[in-house]
């Protein structure tokens, strides 16, 4: 009796332990940081005017094991620029001479709650020396995380440094990037990654409720007004 009651209190330690690590890791994320520290599930990043919840974030670079590492990409607050606000990628994104490299980044943006998503910004900082025959682009495609519907896409390069698209307002977007990095003669590379959004508040149906009311009251006491005046 005494052994299965040592047995129970230490497997209720290890689940307790087990669990307490497992609320440290996960949660809110602040910022700065570097993108390891968003890799773990249940890891969110909170920033920009609205604000918006990033999370679910994923990254891998082919060939793999290509610099940098998770831990060596640092992830700030971006802007705001205008209405748009977000997050920034830095870190030494690279591809020596004559190598190609693509880094994929991933993750799920969600407005709050009574607000919509309705654009996107991309923008970068190039890393070229004078003279290289390398390039650098950035895809990135948009979808509604809930429905999986694409949303539109966006592209810069080392001859286009910024691109923006609006579509109709969402909850919740998956984000899917891609740095494609040739190195050329000299070498190329990216040093920033910026990404914005800007969201819109839905109203709501009790607001929209009052609206109608107000306007079908303002009519009415306008035709009043026409009668009146007429007579």
């Amino acid at each position: 009796m005494k052994r299965r009651s040592l047995f129970l209190a230490i497997a209720t330690a290890v689940l307790v332990a087990g669990l307490g690590a497992l609320d440290a890791k996960a949660g809110p994320v602040p910022l700065p940081t570097t993108l390891d520290q968003l890799l773990v599930p249940g890891a969110t990043v909170v920033t920009g005017l609205e604000p918006d919840t990033y999370s679910n974030f994923a990254y891998s670079p082919t060939p793999m094991g290509s610099p940098p590492t998770a831990a060596n990409v640092s992830v700030t607050a971006f802007g705001p620029v205008g209405n748009e606000s977000g997050i920034t990628f830095g870190g030494a994104f690279a591809a020596a001479p004559g190598a190609t490299v693509d880094y994929a980044i991933s993750y799920t943006i969600t407005a709050p709650a009574g607000s919509v998503i309705n654009d996107a910004l991309l923008s970068a900082t190039f890393n070229l020396p004078p003279g290289t025959t390398g390039s650098v682009s950035i895809g990135e495609s948009l979808f509604n995380a809930a429905t999986g519907a694409s949303l539109g896409q966006l592209q810069v390069s080392n001859t286009s440094t910024s691109d923006l698209v609006q579509f109709a307002g969402v909850n919740s977007i998956l984000v899917q990037k891609d740095i494609l990095i040739f190195g050329g003669s000299l070498g190329a590379g990216v040093s920033f990654v910026n990404q914005g959004f800007s969201s819109t508040a839905v109203p709501e149906p009790a607001s929209l409720a009052l609206l109608g009311i107000g306007m079908t009251g303002f009519l009415a006491f306008r035709r009043f007004f026409k009668k009146t005046s007429v007579a």
